[in-house]
């Protein structure tokens, strides 16, 4: 009581929070104040993707004989190492990368980047989707954003979904002028419920950016790391992005860290160009240990993860297709990114409220039941879980 108290005194949350003080967090479970175990299907938001304290992370952090900090002015060891790991595993041509302490740093990066690159200043996104809380991202996010902030920035353009052929045709319509900096989007969209644009459509627009000279920058601060199945989601499509955003998972959940990632060919041209990005606390050093320590344990056990993947996401498929929802349920699910849209916002709202109380976590975006259990889970704990959930229906 005197923990809730003190919130409501002096701290400003944005959104009325979950009623779990959280004490501790290992493998796939959150533990309260009390010591009620929660099992976790939300992953910290696609944060902790290989489950919560792994020790494999922890002790290269404890152990990490580093500087306190490090001025963005210097040089420094862990830098050099970090982004040369990243350019190990990201695809197509992406070499060089930008310091940024998370997601909504790291798009900011991305557009500065594309704006001096192209010389243009207008960037197409996916309307309702989401890229950070700056007013830089805010306005390539929803479309709704601008009733509050009635400044942001103009010349940001939405596509809306479903993201077919006849959007396609919308992109290459807005692209054709040769005025756009930028694409934006998610290749699987988390916080639209899991939307999984169509194969056709991210083959066209990767096609058009290139016939027009618009960049394509590809968000994974979300879906990256295995969320999918697959290490970065926009290989489901084949995807060569010009542009990559990385944050979250990329640490395993131990720091925030976050990474704008482009090419040799265009980080020469906008450095010239006077590319200044600052980012006082971008790749603190402990972060970087955490980084690396993450991205190692990746390259080291990929496959295993993946196995475990590709098993739970049946699991989940079956399971949650068994289930009896009010008026059905639209199952998308790729990898372990899992959206189930029901029937109303209220409905969700009861089912995630029901379950938390029986010690199950995951998150609504409208009438959509969002799960984002870590890609170590035990079929075990899963399916656990799915029962709580059905018993909640």
């Amino acid at each position: 009581m005197k923990q809730q108290l003190r919130e409501e005194q002096f701290f400003m949350s944005t959104e009325e929070p979950d009623d779990i003080f959280v004490a501790r967090t290992t493998d796939e479970f959150i533990y309260d104040q009390h010591g009620k175990r929660y099992i976790d299907f939300n992953a910290g938001w696609c944060v902790g993707n290989l489950g919560w304290a792994k020790k494999e992370i922890r002790s290269k952090v404890k152990a990490a004989k580093v500087p306190d900090y490090i001025a963005p002015g210097y040089h420094y060891r862990g830098w050099g190492e970090l982004a040369e790991l990243l350019a190990s595993i990201a695809p197509g041509e992406l070499r060089k990368s930008v310091r940024a302490t998370g997601g909504t740093e790291a798009v900011e990066a991305a557009m500065q980047i594309a704006m001096l690159y192209t010389g243009r200043t207008k960037f197409l996104s996916i309307e309702g989707s989401y890229h950070g809380n700056s007013i830089g991202t805010l306005s390539i996010g929803a479309s709704e954003n601008r009733e509050q902030f009635t400044n942001l920035l103009p010349n940001c353009i939405k596509i809306k979904p479903p993201l077919d052929d006849k959007a396609a045709e919308k992109v290459k319509a807005r692209l054709k002028n040769k005025d756009v900096a930028a694409l934006i989007m998610e290749p699987v969209i988390c916080n639209l419920g899991v939307m999984i644009p169509e194969h056709a459509f991210m083959k066209s627009v990767s096609a058009l950016c290139r016939q027009y000279g618009t960049l394509l920058v590809i968000d994974e601060v979300a879906c990256g790391f295995g969320r999918t199945g697959k290490l970065f989601a926009c290989e489901h499509f084949d995807l060569e992005p010009d542009i990559l955003c990385l944050a979250k998972a990329i640490t395993g959940g131990f720091a925030p860290l976050g990474a704008c990632m482009t090419t040799k060919k265009i980080a020469s041209k906008v450095v010239k160009k006077g590319f200044q990005f600052y980012s006082t606390y971008g790749w603190h050093p402990l972060a970087v240990e955490a980084a690396l320590a993450n991205i190692r344990y990746w390259k080291k056990n990929q496959a295993k993860i993946f196995g475990n993947v590709a098993a739970l996401s049946q699991v989940f498929t079956d399971g949650l297709s068994q289930m009896k929802f009010k008026k059905g349920a639209n199952l998308r699910i790729l990898g372990l990114a899992i959206g189930i849209e029901v029937s109303d916002a209220q409905y969700a709202d009861r089912i995630q409220k029901k379950s938390l109380k029986k010690g199950l976590l995951f998150t609504t975006e409208s009438k959509t039941l969002t799960l984002f259990p870590p890609l170590t889970m035990k079929r075990a704990i899963a399916k656990e879980g799915l029962e709580i959930l059905e018993s909640c229906l």
